[in-house]
């Protein structure tokens, strides 16, 4: 029988009154078998929310304008929310961009990159293009950055990258070990904080170090808890001279109009990040639950994903619940036994327990 945390139970408790006026997770028909169940991508079930629909439809009437005054009305608002100045934040057509220029502005051939494996690939393919060396540090036994590792691996790097919470893994790299990795990393070059999934966790944001910091380069995305991937938009924030460093290689990406404002309104609804965050806790937690008491082994995810120790070589686990519906994945070159699910609504959290445990109990995984 597989406990649940007091503190699990505690959170719990605490969101059964936002729970509950959930009607958005619970309005479309039951899956049937012929429906596929996403949960590949760390994308949000539920999509953009009702009012940021509205918002976007709003946009179409004027996407023959450039959209900066959306932009800037974006920026500001976020600046605003977080006690930062305008100057500090900078718009891009999904934080992936944000990130492919910080590797090609903060690297080169004799400055390398450092960062995690298993992690987010990105950074690696940004500098392999740019002939950059790369140093990739396993994870440690908490599967969160190993910090001293990661400074020890290259003196001379231009960039650290630290995805916290981590994705594939959704595991937390503790606040102090970040601190320890701004502190320590080796001279000149700049630590790049990736908080996609920084809404769903319980740990403090680093956004607001970027005040005392001009090395810190802080990311987040619309696409995890507020449901626009498909819409891209995304948030680099650092000291303006660091930012500018990241316009050389994309100052005119900007965001369409739909998607700018979009984001506005998913920014001004106070209700919708703890709602989500909420329920994507509670399936997160019940199904990796179900798993533990099925003997499988999971990373102690904060995000909207985690990890399974499928105990076999998981791209045949793919493939077996691909046949069946159920989209998973991926899996990296150095976890070959873990596969990474996306938490979804609560109907398709059912048919993936449903369709794995059809082939747990037959011994196909």
């Amino acid at each position: 029988m597989v406990s649940v945390s007091r503190r699990s139970l505690i959170a719990l408790g605490a969101a059964l009154p936002l729970l509950g006026r959930l009607d958005w997770a619970v309005a479309s028909p039951p899956l049937t078998e012929t429906d596929k169940v996403l949960l590949n991508y760390n994308e949000s079930p539920y999509g953009p929310s009702q009012a940021a629909r509205e918002a976007m439809q709003q946009g179409i009437a004027t996407s023959g304008r450039y959209p900066y005054k959306h932009m800037y009305a974006l920026a500001a608002l976020f600046a605003q929310q977080q006690g930062l100045s305008e100057e500090q934040v900078a718009v891009f057509s999904g934080s992936m961009a944000a990130l492919r220029y910080a590797v090609l502005a903060f690297t080169s051939e004799t400055r390398g990159l450092v960062m995690a494996t298993p992690s987010y690939e990105v950074p690696r393919q940004a500098a392999e293009s740019n002939k950059a060396p790369v140093r990739e540090v396993d994870l440690n036994a908490d599967h969160g950055h190993d910090i001293p590792a990661m400074l020890a691996a290259d003196s001379n790097a231009g960039m650290l990258y630290l995805c916290n919470p981590n994705n594939p893994t959704g595991t937390i790299t503790p606040i102090d070990a970040v601190r320890q990795a701004l502190a320590n990393k080796p001279k000149g070059s700049v630590l790049v904080v990736d908080e996609a999934y920084i809404d769903f966790a319980d740990v403090p944001s680093v956004v607001s170090w970027v005040k005392d910091h001009d090395d810190l380069l802080v990311l987040r995305t619309f696409s995890k808890v507020y449901g626009m991937a498909g819409a891209r938009l995304g948030l680099a924030i650092g000291h303006p001279t660091l930012l500018e460093r990241l316009a050389v290689f994309g100052g005119d990406n900007v965001p369409a109009a739909t998607t700018l404002l979009g984001g506005l309104a998913s920014l001004e609804d106070v209700k919708l990040l703890p709602q989500r965050k909420a329920l994507n806790q509670q399936l997160r937690d019940e199904t990796v639950a179900w798993l533990k008491g099925r003997g499988f082994t999971c990373t102690a995810s904060q995000a909207n994903c985690f990890m399974i120790d499928v105990k076999q070589p998981a791209e045949q686990v793919v493939e077996t619940l691909a046949a069946q519906g159920v989209l998973i994945g991926r899996v990296w070159k150095n976890w070959p036994q873990w596969v990474r699910v996306t938490v979804g609504n609560k109907r398709e959290m059912a048919r993936f327990r449903e369709v794995f445990a059809q082939f747990d109990t037959t011994k196909q995984l």
